[in-house]
């Protein structure tokens, strides 16, 4: 399909004044926060991507999007967040040892001190998408970030759960493309890589597997997240997003694969390298001082998934009978009919089937 809508675009955003502010990491990064402010508002909303996302996620210009129905429902104050997995940067296609322990620890408390700086303490809520719910729970759960009047997290967060297949994808898939086939990444735009390089090579073998659709990017992704499946519900999805895949998703850095599996083989968050010293203000077990009573969660919880999610499966299922344990009926779960994992926030009918969930959970924990 024809492309006909600019990379990296805020023209999504409509009757709101944007600014930019970016700011620096203790690792040494430089990320950013995108403020879109259509009026003054006692609940600031930040958004926070996943990996190979970005903040382009909540602005999609082709259909109704997250950031404008906030403002229609009024929430006249909402900012996103470029992480150091977001494909507006370029970090993931350079050779790194970047964990989730790096984005809890460096980069959800800078973005939100940045954050804090201008807009003092009026209540902000959070609402999360992918490896940044699984963060920045890490982040809360540690003690790192606070005063989060409420949580939305997409998909995952602390109980990480995969298909059995992408395990087996997690296990071995970092150490056979750094050290035998290259880069040390993986793009779904390697389908439009020169013929005979690397990634086309890559792409070509990836997608007979994938009948569903003729998109290559598509057949990446699915490799890429997907237990063999696609990481969304064609249905959901609109063609005009289908066809703008490769702007809307990056590249993915192959050693966050590596915490992930570790993560997968616990059943829930748990630092990658527990004798590193960078690390050593965070926990080796994200769910330990919550379990023993510990750590005390004050910031309610919704926790959404969809029934078809083939990339973290129950995860946010079990997470939610977790936090029942402890504190039953203060926190809540959406499963989403037809919804994957990654369409509940881009799909063409989101703004009827799933914002308005969101909306509501907000509204009651912004009063």
């Amino acid at each position: 399909m024809e492309q006909r809508i600019a990379r990296f675009t805020l023209s999504g955003v409509t009757e709101a004044d944007v600014s930019m502010h970016p700011f620096a990491t203790e690792d040494g990064l430089g990320l950013s926060l995108t403020r879109y402010k259509r009026a003054e508002c006692d609940d600031v909303v930040l958004l926070v991507h996943g990996l190979t996302t970005s903040s382009d996620m909540f602005i999609m210009p082709e259909h109704a999007n997250l950031v404008n129905h906030l403002h229609d429902s009024g929430f006249g104050d909402v900012w996103t967040v470029e992480l150091r997995m977001s494909s507006r940067y370029p970090y993931d296609t350079e050779t790194h040892r970047y964990t989730l322990d790096d984005v809890a620890l460096f980069d959800h408390p800078a973005a939100l001190a940045e954050l804090r700086r201008h807009v003092g303490d009026r209540r902000v809520h959070v609402i999360t998408h992918c490896l940044g719910s699984v963060s920045f729970t890490m982040s809360l759960f540690a003690g790192l970030v606070s005063d989060i009047a409420s949580l939305t997290c997409s998909s995952v967060s602390l109980e990480v759960r995969t298909p059995a297949w992408s395990r087996i994808k997690l296990a071995y898939g970092p150490a056979l493309m750094e050290y035998v086939l290259g880069p040390p990444f993986v793009d779904p735009r390697f389908g439009a890589s020169p013929v005979l390089t690397r990634g086309w090579m890559l792409s070509r073998v990836v997608s007979p597997f994938h009948r569903e659709c003729r998109e290559r990017a598509c057949h990446m992704l699915s490799f890429m997240w997907g237990g063999g499946r696609p990481i969304y519900s064609h249905d959901k999805m609109s063609p005009v997003t289908h066809g703008r895949l490769p702007d809307l998703f990056g590249a993915v850095g192959v050693h966050y694969y590596r915490h992930i599996h570790k993560m997968a083989k616990a059943g829930h968050a748990v630092k990658y390298a527990p004798r590193d010293p960078r690390h050593a203000a965070l926990p080796d077990d994200y769910l330990a001082a919550f379990r023993s009573g510990e750590f005390q969660l004050d910031t309610p919880i919704l926790l959404l998934t969809g029934d078809e999610n083939h990339v973290f499966t129950d995860s946010n299922i079990e997470f939610h009978r977790v936090l029942e344990t402890t504190d039953p009926g203060r926190h809540e779960l959406e499963i989403l009919p037809g919804y994957g994992h990654q369409d509940p926030f881009m799909g063409k009918d989101s703004v009827s089937e799933v914002f308005p969930q969101v909306l509501d959970f907000l509204k009651r924990k912004a009063s």
